[in-house]
């Protein structure tokens, strides 16, 4: 996948720590999928949930320039109990506290 862009620039998230990072939507696929693959789905459908949500966060994401890494973790959060309860739960639990 390719990172986003938009017609005003490049997007960029606000980190935890302060700091601004290029959005980066395989960032948001990978998170998905390994949450769905540590929910015992099957690749093909762990593939195909991780690619729903970044779709769905793609669209969310479109024309706001700034976003914190928090408003992102729960908008994936929310579109992937949409499809998947157990890797949201998944998802949410297991965020990286670096």
């Amino acid at each position: 996948m390719m990172k986003a862009k938009h017609s005003g620039g490049e997007r960029h998230v606000v980190k935890r720590r302060g700091h601004k990072e290029r959005f980066d939507e395989r960032k948001v696929y990978a998170s998905c999928y390994a949450a769905c693959l540590s929910s015992h789905l099957h690749h093909r459908d762990a593939e195909k949930v991780a690619a729903r949500v970044t779709a769905r966060i793609r669209q969310w994401i479109d024309g706001k320039p700034l976003v914190t890494a928090d408003d992102l973790f729960q908008e994936v959060g929310k579109h992937l109990a949409a499809l998947n309860r157990d890797a949201a739960y998944m998802y949410r639990t297991h965020r990286d506290v670096s």
